[in-house]
C-alpha cells in the first residue's frame, strides 16, 4: 500500500469510507422502512380485529349467515372466528374449511391477543400476519383471527433493497471520481511546488516555490521550505565568497613567498642576502600555516567538528599565560601589559581553544589598538567574562555590526594586517563552549573585546567532543595572529 500513489490512497481511503456510509444509511432505512410497514400492518390488524369482534358479538350464534361477504378482501386480508376447541364458526372464503390456529395457538390467544406469522394459507401467496384475539359473546368465549398478506410490505422492501444495489454502486462510483478529482485538486499545489523545485539548481538558489493561497498545511510546507532554501541559499553564498576571500587570501603570501625565493635565486650572491631571503620566507610560510590553521578551524567549526576537551581551568592561571607569550612583544613596542584576574575564578573549558581565543585578541590589541593592553576577568551570573582592551580609538561604528564576520577588517587597506579570521576564531571558540563574544567600544575609549563562557558546560554543548582525536595541528602551540 506504502507504493501506491497517494492520490489513489487517498482516493480509495475516501472510497472504503462512502461504502461504509451508504452500506450503513441502507441498513439503516431498510429497517426503518420495515419496521414502519410492520407497526401500520399490526395497527390495520388490531383495527380489523375490533369490527370482526364487534360482529361476532351480536352474531348470536348466527355470524356467518348473517354477515356473509361482510369480511371478504380477496387476497389480501382474511379472517375466522373460532371456538376455544378450534371450531369454526365464520371464515373468509379463501380460507375455506381450514382453521388458521392450532390448539396451543388457540391457547396463547386466549390469554391475550397474539400476533403470529403465518405461511402457505390457501388463497393467500405471500407471508401472511395473523392477530388472533379472545372476544366474549353470550355464547362463551370465542377466539378471532384476522390476517393480512405481507406481499405489498415484501415488495416495498424488495424495491428499496433493489434501489440501494444499483443506485448504490452508481453513488459509490460518481463519489469515488469527485474524490479523486478533489485529490488531485488538492495536491496540485505539491506538483506545483514539486517541479518549481527540480527547476532549481545551485546555481540559482535564490527561486522559491509557489505558496498556495490557503492557509493550510500545504502553504505552511511551502513557507518552511522557502525558509530552508533561504537558508542553502545563504549558506552558498557564504561559501562563494568564503572561497573567494580564502583564495584571495592565500595568493598574497603566495606571491610574497615566490618573490623571496626569486629575489634569493636572482641577488643571493652572499650568504647574509640568502638568510635574509629565507628569514622573509620563512615569515611568509609561517603567515601561510598561520591562515591554513585558521581556514581549518572556521571549516570544522561550521561541520560541527570543533572538538573541545573540556577541563576546569583556573582563570588567573589562564590570563597568565596568555599574557606571558605576549610581554617581550609588547615591551618592544614600548607599551604595558597588565593583567587583573580574580582570585578563585574557574570556568569547564578547553584550554588550549581559550587560549587560542585570548591570544587572538591581545594580536588585536597590540596590532591595531594603543596604549596600555589590559586582560581582566570578570564574574558573571551562571559564568565568566574573560576580557581584553586597549587604549586604542576603538571600533569604528560602521564596523562593530561585522566585526565578527570573515575577512572583515577595520581598515580594509591593511593588506597585512592579518586575514580577518582573528575574531571570527574567538567567536567560534565562545559558541562551541555554549557562550558568546561581544566587541564595542568603552565610553572613555579603547576597543574592549570578550568572552562569556558558563562556569559550567552544557551536558550537550555545542560542537563538543571530549577527548577527540580531531584536534588542530597547531592547537598544541598557538600561533600569534587574527586580526579585526
Amino acid at each position: 500500500m506504502s507504493r501506491v500513489p497517494i492520490r489513489l490512497r487517498v482516493t480509495i481511503a475516501f472510497t472504503a469510507a462512502m461504502a461504509l456510509v451508504l452500506i450503513a444509511i441502507g441498513f439503516f432505512l431498510y429497517n426503518r422502512l420495515e419496521a414502519r410497514l410492520d407497526e401500520s400492518i399490526d395497527n390495520g390488524l388490531r383495527s380489523r380485529a375490533g369490527e370482526v369482534a364487534a360482529l361476532a358479538s351480536g352474531s348470536e350464534g348466527d355470524l356467518g349467515a348473517s354477515h356473509e361477504g361482510s369480511l371478504i378482501e380477496p387476497d389480501e386480508s382474511f379472517a375466522q372466528v373460532l371456538t376455544m376447541h378450534g371450531g369454526i364458526l365464520d371464515t373468509t372464503p379463501q380460507l375455506g374449511d381450514r382453521p388458521v390456529l392450532d390448539r396451543s395457538e388457540l391457547a396463547r390467544a386466549a390469554n391475550g391477543a397474539t400476533f403470529f406469522g403465518r405461511s402457505g394459507l390457501p388463497g393467500i401467496d405471500a407471508t401472511a400476519r395473523l392477530l388472533a384475539a379472545p372476544v366474549q359473546t353470550s355464547s362463551g368465549t370465542l377466539i378471532i383471527a384476522v390476517g393480512s398478506s405481507l406481499g405489498d410490505r415484501d415488495e416495498a422492501l424488495d424495491g428499496l433493497a433493489a434501489l440501494f444495489l444499483i443506485g448504490g454502486p452508481i453513488a459509490l462510483f460518481l463519489t469515488s471520481l469527485v474524490g479523486y478529482l478533489a485529490a488531485g485538486s488538492a495536491l496540485r499545489p505539491v506538483e506545483a511546488m514539486r517541479r518549481r523545485a527540480a527547476a532549481i539548481s545551485a546555481s540559482g538558489p535564490s527561486e522559491r516555490l509557489p505558496i498556495p493561497p490557503a492557509h493550510d498545511q500545504l502553504q505552511r510546507l511551502g513557507l518552511t521550505l522557502n525558509e530552508m532554501l533561504a537558508r542553502i541559499d545563504a549558506s552558498l553564498e557564504r561559501e562563494r565568497r568564503f572561497l573567494a576571500d580564502a583564495s584571495h587570501e592565500l595568493r598574497t603570501p603566495l606571491a610574497l613567498h615566490k618573490t623571496e625565493l626569486e629575489l634569493a635565486l636572482r641577488q643571493g650572491d652572499s650568504e647574509a642576502e640568502l638568510r635574509e631571503a629565507i628569514a622573509h620566507g620563512l615569515e611568509e610560510v609561517d603567515h601561510l600555516v598561520q591562515l591554513a590553521e585558521d581556514l581549518l578551524i572556521v571549516a570544522r567549526s561550521e561541520d560541527g567538528r570543533l572538538a573541545l576537551e573540556v577541563e576546569l581551568i583556573d582563570v588567573a592561571e589562564l590570563l597568565a599565560v596568555v599574557a606571558t607569550r605576549f610581554r617581550a612583544r609588547a615591551a618592544e613596542a614600548g607599551r604595558s601589559l597588565v593583567v587583573e584576574a580574580g582570585a578563585g575564578l574557574t570556568v569547564e573549558g578547553d584550554r588550549l581553544r581559550l587560549e587560542r581565543a585570548l591570544t587572538n585578541l591581545v594580536d588585536n590589541a597590540l596590532r591595531h589598538g594603543e596604549g596600555e593592553v589590559r586582560i581582566w576577568a570578570v564574574e558573571e551570573p551562571g559564568g565568566v567574562g574573560l576580557h581584553v582592551g586597549d587604549e586604542g580609538p576603538g571600533f569604528a561604528p560602521q564596523f562593530v555590526g561585522q566585526a565578527f564576520e570573515r575577512f572583515s577588517r577595520a581598515d580594509p587597506a591593511r593588506g597585512r594586517g592579518g586575514a580577518g579570521l582573528g575574531l571570527v576564531i574567538v567567536e567560534m571558540i565562545a559558541v562551541a563552549h555554549s557562550g558568546r563574544a561581544v566587541a564595542t567600544t568603552r565610553p572613555d575609549g579603547g576597543a574592549d573585546v570578550w568572552l562569556e563562557i558558563p562556569a559550567r558546560q552544557p551536558a550537550e554543548a555545542a560542537f563538543t567532543v571530549v577527548s577527540s582525536p580531531l584536534r588542530d595541528s597547531g592547537d598544541t602551540n598557538p600561533l600569534e595572529g587574527g586580526s579585526k
